[in-house]
């Protein structure tokens, strides 16, 4: 199976032979032919005498940042998810993708109508009474526009650029080449997995890339915070939204990218601060299902210290062991406890055998001590849990997708604070939260209904057991039934087995003689021998030659 989807991506490759050659080429024109050649993709650099003559002044993270950016927006965003897996690249990468932007110029209206045609029909201009022609924003798949419905209320649209779908598949189709090329004669690259990295990737713009998607994360937003005035969460137009448009509520406020440090009139900054990090901590620690691109941009101060979200594209989901396991961090990380730190990081990676947890717990501490103490102004909390999945990465662990997407979000949240109170120490209010959500397991509501959920599924294996002990039986008793087992040392095991069963029968042989010789020797008899029964004496004497063969056999063992 993997052999035919490689196969077809190949010959999707071969297709856009032309894009593969423009990719190399621009790698090969920032300093990178070496590795064009390991990958048999020579023949592909038709730049080589066209490289930049300053190439030696740049670190090669700084070139292949340049690569990225010159390559477009498929690359573009594939720095940016990069930049949040310090567990797959290495420090100075990171710090690199970290400077990538997603922002294109803007395409003209004609074009955007053009999409809005295709999707609304000869019904766009009765659904919306007016578009504004300048954009809002601009970005790589889409292009954001205001509106006035015909029913007079103010919307936004968001509208997909057309033929980026087109231009992302060309570009995916070539990374998978390219993965399974590094993959196949880059052998120090297989730790990092080239292939499941565009994996990963192609989920993400999968679910990024279509609108109705985001129009669901959008209202699953509003409904989790129905009851908190302090928040607005703008209403989904789901009749006007498809995968290529979205339509939805617009805001009156301002966001915060547009508003300074957020000092205006009428504005508290902590009171802002703190509805905004508890909105945020909701969505972690009780909703497990949080924004995962909460930036300056898509954050809006409305008037009495509300806050408004925007743009559900990337959103995080964490399960109950999860949340858990943040709560528990932030508390490690309150009390510097780097054993329970570390222990959350091994409970949530997949299991794996090689991890020494001290020295694991010792690496932490060496990276976080110096920090601890400190408040946001000085040190980014979500940086250092970043560079902690790191850590334990090289400890050989695999830190889930979703938990380095939470340490992503974590970064912007103190981005937002920065702006609005550079000394709001996060960690603080987080450890309050996070207390709250442990306090609550606690909970007798929480226990019972935690019973309630044991005592169910105790009850369906019950009712299941009979059965399935019936399909075992049925199988065991099959005639073409054959079980394999493979156990490591088989061979001493197998001989351990015989050596134990031997001292077991001897054991049983030697009790036997002298039971029978003890209760021979209390009735009277003709025939002594040593001054006791004759078969007393010969019952002691194999009884006493039998252990030395027992003892012998046990040094053996």
């Amino acid at each position: 199976m993997q052999f035919l989807r490689t196969s077809k991506q190949i010959g999707q490759t071969i297709k856009n032979a032309s894009r593969l050659r423009t990719i190399v080429g621009v790698f090969a024109k920032h300093g990178f032919h070496n590795i064009a050649e390991r990958l048999k993709l020579g023949r592909f650099i038709l730049a080589r005498l066209n490289a930049a003559q300053d190439i030696d002044r740049y670190s090669m993270a700084e070139r292949i940042r340049m690569s990225f950016e010159e390559l477009g927006p498929t690359f573009v965003k594939l720095g940016q998810l990069l930049a949040s897996r310090p567990d797959l690249v290495p420090e100075d990468f990171v710090t690199e993708f970290s400077k990538l932007h997603d922002q294109v110029q803007p395409i003209t209206f004609d074009l955007i109508e053009g999409v809005l045609k295709n999707e609304f029909g000869d019904s766009l201009y009765k659904v919306f009474l007016s578009i504004e022609p300048e954009p809002l924003g601009s970005a790589s798949i889409a292009q954001v526009h205001r509106a006035i419905l015909s029913t007079g209320e103010q919307v936004v649209i968001k509208v997909q650029r057309p033929g980026i779908i087109e231009k992302i598949n060309d570009d995916l189709n070539v990374l998978y080449f390219l993965a399974d090329m590094i993959h196949t004669y880059i052998p120090e690259s297989r730790p990092f997995n080239p292939t499941g990295i565009v994996d990963e990737y192609f989920k993400t713009l999968d679910l990024e890339t279509n609108f109705v998607v985001e129009a669901n994360n959008l209202r699953r937003f509003k409904q989790n915070f129905a009851n908190d005035p302090s928040i607005k969460i703008p209403t989904v137009y789901l009749n006007l939204t498809t995968e290529r448009v979205l339509t939805m509520e617009a805001l009156s406020g301002v966001p915060l990218s547009q508003s300074g440090n957020g000092a205006k009139e009428g504005l508290d900054n902590t009171e802002v601060i703190r509805r905004g990090l508890r909105a945020y901590l909701k969505m972690v620690f009780q909703d497990g299902f949080f924004h995962g691109d909460l930036h300056a941009g898509n954050f809006f101060i409305l008037p009495n210290n509300q806050i408004g979200l925007v743009d559900f594209g990337v959103v995080g989901r964490l399960n109950q062991r999860a949340k858990a396991a943040v709560s528990s961090m932030f508390m490690a990380l309150s009390k510097e406890d780097y054993d329970r730190l570390a222990y959350e990081f091994v409970d949530l990676a997949p299991f794996s055998e090689k991890v020494d947890v001290d020295l694991f717990a010792k690496d932490l501490r060496d990276l976080i001590a110096p920090f601890f103490g400190l408040t946001l102004k000085n040190v980014n909390l979500g940086g250092i849990l970043l560079s902690s999945a790191g850590v334990a990465a090289r400890h050989g662990l695999i830190v889930p997708t979703e938990l380095m997407l939470f340490f992503k979000s974590l970064v912007a949240i103190e981005g937002l604070g920065k702006r609005i109170q550079p000394d709001f120490d996060f960690l603080n209010y987080a450890i309050e939260f996070a207390a709250e959500m442990i306090k609550a397991q606690y909970d007798p509501q929480k226990i019972l209904n935690d019973f309630s959920q044991v005592a169910r599924e105790s009850k369906a294996l019950v009712s299941s057991l009979p059965r399935q002990l019936h399909f075992m039986f049925r199988r065991l008793n099959s005639p073409d039934y054959a079980a394999k087992i493979n156990i490591k040392n088989i061979d001493e095991l197998k001989k351990s087995i015989e050596v134990s069963f031997n001292l077991l029968f001897l054991g049983i042989i030697i009790a036997a003689l002298v039971g029978s010789a003890s209760f021979i020797l209390v009735h009277p008899s003709d025939n002594l021998l040593a001054g006791m029964p004759a078969f007393s004496f010969f019952g002691y004497f194999l009884a006493v030659g039998l252990g030395v063969i027992a003892f012998f056999n046990y040094i053996k063992k």
